[in-house]
């Protein structure tokens, strides 16, 4: 199932065509999935850019054409190089993939290039160069492993900034290593502050019961700033109104989620001089 999936059975669940997601998750994955459901769709930009942990399981021994089990797989090592490969040789293969580190992304993605998908440039028989971006790996711990004959699968937890392919830290730890890489199972069990041990299945989901309020939502994401009835008309008409002291001492630009009374989300603003200027409403019959 792909992301688009999962949004068009929301669309039918929830009766409306207004949701969308914040962060692709490929097919051969699961775990979180961040939704956003009338206007509360507004706020997905501001969660797509959010760190984000995994649990993935990593096969030695080969690579494929897409990094993961999906892909053809590439002229195998063999099974003596496999089985040399002794713990200390991980912990420094990883130990070099963990930190800010420069990573290609994988052909097939997401990544666009010349405006078009890199994975649909690939299922077109052209070859796709990416190249090199700057991500943060914050953890990248081996929690299990296990092996036979030209193989060894490593259980992973990673921690890592948006942008970061897991899929590329098992090519690169295999290239590493000597005896080739790729990803065979990957759940993603956080984004920010949201973690899977809160989400609904989605199968028998009720949305209505599942959803967090967007002031909820928000708190968790971005500062926040606390606005009166009066600052509430007025951010609702598109005024500005005046920064109180926490976010006058916030950086110009930074995203700040303006509440009101009633924990209701009123817009996202951010600060302009001495005031605060609305980036994004929220119409006041959803705010709840």
């Amino acid at each position: 199932m792909t992301s688009h999936d999962v949004v068009a059975r929301v669309r039918r669940l929830a009766g409306t065509r207004k949701v969308g997601h914040a962060g692709t998750l490929d097919p051969m994955a699961t775990g979180l999935l961040l939704l956003g459901v009338e206007s509360s769709t507004r706020l997905l930009h501001h969660l797509v850019g959010l760190d984000k942990e995994y649990l993935a399981t990593i096969r030695l021994g080969w690579a494929t054409t897409t990094d993961d089990a999906e892909g053809e797989p590439l002229p195998a090592a063999s099974a003596e190089s496999v089985a040399a490969v002794d713990p200390d040789d991980l912990a420094r293969g990883m130990a070099a993939l963990t930190g800010t580190i420069d990573q290609v992304p994988s052909a097939v993605s997401a990544v666009k290039v010349d405006g078009r998908r890199a994975y649909q440039r690939v299922r077109d028989g052209e070859a796709v160069e990416l190249a090199p971006r700057t991500v943060t790996v914050s953890a990248f711990e081996l929690l299990d492993t296990r092996g036979g004959d030209g193989w060894r699968d490593l259980d992973v937890r990673v921690a890592c900034s948006s942008g970061t392919y897991v899929r590329a830290l098992a090519r690169d730890l295999g290239a590493a290593l000597g005896v080739g890489g790729h990803l065979t199972a990957l759940r993603r069990t956080r984004i920010g502050a949201f973690d899977v041990a809160e989400a609904g299945g989605l199968e028998g989901l009720d949305v209505d019961a599942a959803r967090l309020g967007p002031a909820d939502a928000a708190r968790r994401t971005l500062p926040v700033v606390e606005v009166d009835d009066d600052a509430t008309r007025d951010l609702r008409h598109g005024k500005r109104i005046a920064a109180d002291a926490a976010a006058a001492a916030l950086d110009g630009g930074t995203p700040i989620a303006a509440v009101g009374p009633g924990d209701v989300l009123v817009a996202i603003v951010e600060r302009r001089g001495p005031q605060l200027k609305v980036v994004t409403g929220f119409p006041a019959e959803e705010g709840a």
